[in-house]
């Protein structure tokens, strides 16, 4: 399968944070695509990391790991990793592993920026 599946787009903002913003399905075969522009953020220096999933229409296990993972990185380097805008499908899956309890997410971009 191709990672022509996701397309990543990339903005920093003037507080220092990095919106990464993610479109079409996230699985197991273009999760490398999103992985890949965050830890460019990372190291480019920029410790919050917002990912931006209104266009994200499918999310599966390697997604939600991924997001794990990246909270988790992120804590260590004293910054943050939030998820922005999911919409009804990427929602329902974080609800129903309860990682809502886990991760920062928040209904806009620009909630997650102001958090």
């Amino acid at each position: 399968m191709s990672t022509d599946i996701l397309s990543v787009t990339a903005r920093d903002t003037a507080g220092g944070a990095r919106v990464v913003a993610a479109t079409g399905d996230l699985d197991h075969d273009s999760v490398l695509v999103l992985r890949d522009a965050v830890e460019a953020a990372w190291t480019d220096g920029c410790d919050h990391v917002v990912v931006d999933l209104a266009l994200v229409t499918f999310c599966d296990s390697a997604g939600l790991s991924f997001f794990v993972e990246a909270h988790r990185r992120a804590q260590a380097r004293h910054g943050s990793f939030r998820l922005a805008a999911p919409g009804r499908a990427v929602q329902y899956v974080l609800e129903a592993t309860n990682l809502g309890r886990y991760l920062s997410i928040h209904p806009s971009v620009d909630e997650a920026l102001a958090a």
